[in-house]
């Protein structure tokens, strides 16, 4: 959808293109000591590309993912075990054959040291090197030092990093900071590093003073890029990102009879494999197209994430400017600039939004342009996390949602929302997350002011599992990723 004040004016509470011109397209209040091994299956190129990078032999690319396959799950064993004197650790040889685990606590040394595992007794403990470095943040957000562009948390030589091309400066810096010094070193760096953006469906970007949405991030060839409505632009229109900085030109467009449109990104820009689900990174997949009944969401820049079901698919809708047809029908809500935002069912991708009417306050019909005609026709590659499906350990439960977490990230399910149970009884939950990692769950319940956890399912695997009973109320599951990211599964039952 378009955001311009000049079209404001003119909207219509009935079927209109997403833009300015028409409104498009909802509910209860929201509440505000053993080691883990993983099997691993490199995804196609990575042996090759790790032969390349790293000057391997294929052996020695497939023994050094293995090793930190089987030292990740060590790592976090022992990193939860020495609490606070815990310093950092890190993985080295050609093969990642041996885990150092740096602490402060000379006592420990013998419970860390093990098959592949190495301790080193050092002076700061993370958290008071954390500690430094938050200290530079917080100096830098009122005076950044230009000489100085990067400084950083070093557990190899057990300090804080800044480098600068002018020592004075970052002494200077250093000193306003309040940090402690003898935890900071300073480090001769002519690096001059320069932004790039991530291309993220549902992300707002500007056509001069109007704005829609990103549908999906593609590729075509080396080229990246998006699709969206083609009523957001045409061939030639320049766009901006959702920070104002040039980014690309519509490369092709059509509208009405269709609604899409594919823009190709400048070298500032990277096309991932992402929709905005409320801040949260959800991973596409895919794009198996959502029979009639299917659950269905979309992402937008006006009013983020919403969902419904598909109504009808190859519907012919007409507005002001002429019909579109083989869009789909849904009623999910949308409204002025969430033109060419996402529309995704699971992990697979959909379509990119085109019209509607209402909007989120009262609802609304929302209709999308599917995404694999546009694919297909400029020849297209969806961007995409590889295909790898969510793992599905946990069967036998009511209900199964899947996600994905970036490292230290959570997310509330179901669907980042909450369920009501209306009596008393058991709850049960199963998480299954992806190999290697640290994914914790938890359970927890609205009091009346505010969300409690009750139960949680907090070992040092990616497999949890819970039960409690409990009286009626609104409960949610948080799912934490304590280490390490990937998709997963969460099954639950109410009582």
């Amino acid at each position: 959808m378009l955001r311009s004040r000049a079209v404001i004016a003119a909207c219509a509470l009935t079927a209109g293109v997403l833009t300015l011109m028409a409104t498009p397209a909802m509910a209860e209040p929201e509440f505000s000591g053993q080691s883990t091994t993983a099997s691993v299956k490199p995804l196609p190129g990575m042996i090759q590309a790790l032969q390349r990078d790293l000057g391997l032999s294929a052996e020695q690319a497939e023994s050094r993912l293995l090793n930190e396959a089987r030292l990740a799950g060590v790592e976090t064993k022992i990193r939860k075990s020495l609490g606070g004197g815990y310093a950092g650790s890190w993985l080295s040889g050609p093969t990642s054959s041996t885990l150092t685990i740096a602490t402060t606590d000379a006592a420990s040394t013998s419970s860390v040291t093990g098959a592949g595992v190495q301790a080193k007794v050092v002076r700061h403990s993370l958290a008071s090197l954390n500690a430094a470095k938050d200290a530079l943040d917080k100096a830098s957000a009122t005076a950044a030092p230009k000489a100085s562009p990067v400084w950083y948390v070093d557990v190899r030589t057990n300090s804080v990093v800044v480098q600068t091309s002018q020592p004075a400066d970052a002494e200077a810096f250093i000193a306003a900071s309040g940090a402690d010094r003898g935890a900071v070193r300073v480090e001769l760096s002519g690096e001059t590093p320069q932004t790039y953006y991530d291309l993220r469906g549902g992300d707002a970007y500007y056509i001069g003073g109007a704005r829609c949405s990103i549908g999906f991030p593609i590729t075509r060839g080396t080229t990246q890029g998006f699709v969206s409505a083609g009523h957001c632009g045409s061939t030639g229109n320049s766009t901006s990102g959702y920070n104002q900085v040039a980014q690309g030109t519509f490369q092709g467009s059509s509208f009405p009879t269709n609604d899409y449109s594919w823009i190709a990104t400048n070298s500032n820009w990277t096309a991932q494999p992402w929709v905005n689900q409320s801040g949260t990174n959800l991973q596409v997949t895919g794009s198996t197209v959502a029979v009639e009944g299917a659950s269905i969401c979309r992402s937008g820049s006006t009013t983020g994430w919403h969902c419904g079901t598909v109504q009808q698919r190859n519907t012919s809708v007409t507005y002001s400017q002429g019909t579109v047809y083989e869009v789909t029908r849904t009623n999910v809500c949308a409204e002025p600039g969430d033109s060419g935002g996402s529309f995704i069912s699971g992990s697979q991708a959909q379509g990119v939004t085109s019209g509607g009417s209402g909007n989120c306050s009262s609802g609304g019909t929302t209709y999308f342009q599917p995404v694999n005609e546009i694919l297909s026709v400029y020849g297209l590659t969806l961007k995409t996390s590889g295909g790898t499906p969510p793992p599905t350990g946990c069967t036998g439960y009511q209900q199964t949602v899947t996600g994905s977490l970036s490292s230290g990230a959570s997310a509330y399910q179901p669907g980042g929302s909450y369920y009501n149970s209306t009596v008393s009884g058991t709850h049960r939950a199963c998480l299954d997350g992806p190999n290697g990692t640290d994914f914790d769950l938890y359970l927890e319940k609205w009091n009346g002011s505010a969300w409690a956890t009750v139960a949680s399912a907090t070992t040092a695997n990616p497999d949890e599992t819970l039960t409690y009973s409990g009286t009626s109320g609104y409960y949610r599951y948080r799912v934490h990723a304590y280490s390490g990211s990937g998709s997963y599964s969460l099954g639950y039952t109410k009582p």
